[in-house]
């Protein structure tokens, strides 16, 4: 089958092959190279052009647009972080990074973004600590409670055994000692141990 070419308008001046470059129709990326059967006035399919992408390399792409083959970035598949709340988001579109982005990794949940790198806000990361330490002393406290309630109605009632009775002293110790514990020292906290 013979080559022809287009006339002014885009259409076959004769019937024959012509070579066409796909692109995606949403994104403008390349796809293939294809040879297309054209009858005499036909144009190209849709989403194709005569003009050869141009070549790329790294992480670029060709992608057809109004005024022709354009090389643009490629990051999808990477991941980059939002310089707002270091967010982990993944690049699913050809382009550069999206905007109010980093490639820089968050070291911590409280790193704050300075403009150039990410630095961890110690008094955010302090008060976090602070406040886990004391959802920690309350959880044990209850479950010491919990521990010792029917040590105490026994001792009440005048009907706790002595061995009951060393172990409701024993976690009493280490009651006082859990409800003295200053949380503000956190992470650098030495918990007490039940001495049973």
């Amino acid at each position: 089958m013979k080559n022809i070419t287009l006339d002014k308008t885009g259409l076959a001046d004769t019937a024959g092959t012509v070579t066409i470059y796909n692109y995606d129709a949403k994104t403008g990326e390349y796809i293939n190279t294809a040879e297309e059967y054209l009858p005499q006035g036909v144009g190209v399919p849709a989403n194709a052009a005569i003009v050869a992408p141009p070549v790329v390399k790294g992480k670029n792409i060709a992608v057809f647009r109004e005024d022709g083959w354009q090389v643009i970035a490629d990051y999808r598949g990477e991941t980059v972080y939002a310089i707002a709340d270091g967010i982990e988001i993944e690049v699913t579109e050809p382009g550069d990074y999206p905007a109010g982005t980093t490639t820089l990794r968050p070291a911590t949940e409280f790193d704050k973004w300075d403009g150039v790198k990410w630095v961890t806000d110690a008094d955010e990361r302090n008060a976090a600590q602070i406040e886990s330490a004391e959802i920690k002393k309350a959880s044990l406290l209850a479950e010491a409670q919990e521990k010792i309630s029917i040590w105490q109605t026994e001792l009440q009632l005048g009907i706790i055994e002595n061995e009951d009775k060393e172990n409701l002293i024993n976690w009493l110790t280490y009651i006082k000692a859990l409800q003295k514990m200053d949380t503000s020292t956190a992470p650098d906290i030495n918990w007490p141990v039940l001495a049973v």
